[in-house]
């Protein structure tokens, strides 16, 4: 296992590579996720990601990837374990996975659409090479053959640039209406057992195997807990088997004779009482009580607030107006997204405008960049737009914008948020805005079971 102090410092030293000196500050706050060793080939080794923690990546420093199984309306779109299904036909009709779209609908742009390993290039296997622990090999009806790992067929993103990269995929839960999304591979978390880690907005959350969110208090050291009596009304300490042992960031705290406590990176830790169901983060209102994290999000811009609403927490930009994310996802066989710059644009300008770039700007306009303000990590970028098309454009080319991004995909405001908390555009489009629509960047997501 590496230390903590050895991703301080390749993270930081990555970081200011890719963004300048500016960004170490920022990712030295906190310590990075750490992981488990498990038994690899020589060709794959670990990246660290700044939203989904560790993940594995082939010789170029290219995240892997699997398209898991996904329930859709009218059937199963992804990957059974060891049967690969992405392949280089490009596919011209709708597959008729969500109703009340029937199949057979011609896809958009089928001039330059291109095929699923276009976008999602298997990861081959040599001819030398043999399984190794959760690392199998599976063959393609080609009779090449492909690397998996834990039985998924495993695939790179060319939307990836950059060792540590996530931009093809993401490990965040969404609703059941969203498409069969990519999900991008890792090592197991370092941890005892009975917790887990879950990927939020606002970064790798500690939680029980029963996905009960982790807490820690303010007055608590490593050594005491200041959590008793009436405390223990709400407050359950999270405690240790009888076997259990420090290693590492996990340490123990003795509440009383043969009582122990677990205890994370000196922060003794505790469940709520209130948190009843999954992803549930009610004690994080009480004061002096806060989330656990393995890592946390990078920063968002300086230049944008967080505002309370009637169903939780957004980020806003300086006015106030709640920011959106585009998810975008085709009704094919393939599943292939359709929310990024260099996707078709048809879907989000028939959301949005009726397939007129100009009412798209006017009823969702662009999170504007401000003339000083550049790219401040991997995941909050400064894009260039051509507001015609809605795709990238050169640097200082006539008529581009300067907008604000998240995860390579560009952000928005609503024209009907009319005060600071207004979340009036969440969820427009298809199917709540989980398959062709707009989603408020909830920074508090236990209102709708983790999926907002």
């Amino acid at each position: 296992m590496k230390s903590v102090k050895y991703w301080f410092r390749r993270c930081a030293a990555l970081s200011v590579a890719v963004f300048g000196s500016a960004v170490l500050a920022a990712d030295a706050e906190f310590p990075v996720e750490t992981y488990r060793d498990i038994p690899t080939p020589a060709e794959f080794h670990v990246e660290l990601t700044e939203l989904d923690g560790p993940v594995f990546a082939d010789s170029s420093g290219k995240t892997l990837y699997k398209w898991p199984q996904h329930r859709l309306r009218n059937g199963y779109s992804g990957e059974p374990p060891g049967t690969p299904q992405c392949y280089d036909e490009v596919l011209t009709v709708t597959a008729g996975l969500m109703s009340p779209y029937p199949p057979g609908i011609e896809l958009p742009e089928l001039d330059s659409r291109l095929s699923c390993t276009d976008l999602w290039p298997p990861v081959l296997a040599g001819d030398d090479a043999e399984p190794m622990g959760k690392w199998t090999i599976v063959e393609r009806r080609d009779g090449s053959r492909q690397w998996a790992f834990d039985e998924q067929p495993l695939y790179t993103s060319v939307r990836d640039e950059r060792p540590g990269d996530v931009i093809g995929g993401t490990t965040r839960r969404y609703g059941g209406d969203s498409p069969a999304y990519r999900v991008p591979v890792g090592p197991p978390a370092l941890l005892p057992p009975g917790f887990a880690v879950r990927s939020t907005s606002i970064g790798r959350m500690l939680t029980t195997d029963k996905n009960e969110a982790v807490y820690a208090y303010g007055g608590d050291t490593a050594t005491t807990s200041s959590c008793h009596d009436d405390c223990l009304v709400n407050w359950n300490p999270v405690l240790a088997p009888n076997l259990a042992r420090a290693q590492g960031e996990w340490s123990l705290l003795e509440r009383s004779p043969g009582v122990r406590q677990w205890v994370f990176r000196g922060q003794p830790l505790y469940t709520h009482v209130l948190d009843t169901g999954s992803w549930s983060q009610q004690g994080s209102d009480v004061a002096m009580w806060e989330n656990v994290f393995t890592q946390k999000a990078p920063a968002y811009p300086s230049s944008f607030t967080v505002q309370s609403t009637i169903a939780g927490d957004v980020l806003a930009d300086a006015d106030g107006r709640t920011i959106y994310v585009y998810r975008c996802g085709e009704d094919s066989a393939d599943q292939l997204a359709c929310d990024h710059p260099d996707d078709t644009q048809v879907y989000r300008l028939a959301m949005c405008g009726g397939g007129a770039p100009d009412q798209c700007l006017e009823h969702w306009p662009y999170v504007m960049a401000g003339a000083d303000e550049k790219s401040i990590n991997r995941s909050w970028r400064v894009l260039s737009i051509d507001p015609k098309t809605g795709r990238l454009a050169g640097d200082g080319e006539p008529g581009a914008l300067r907008v604000w991004s998240w995860r390579g995909r560009p952000v928005y405001l609503f024209a009907g948020d009319k005060l600071p908390g207004d979340v009036h555009g969440d969820g427009a489009g298809e199917w709540r805005g989980q398959r062709n629509g707009l989603k408020a960047f909830w920074l508090r997501d236990d209102f709708m079971d983790g999926i907002l």
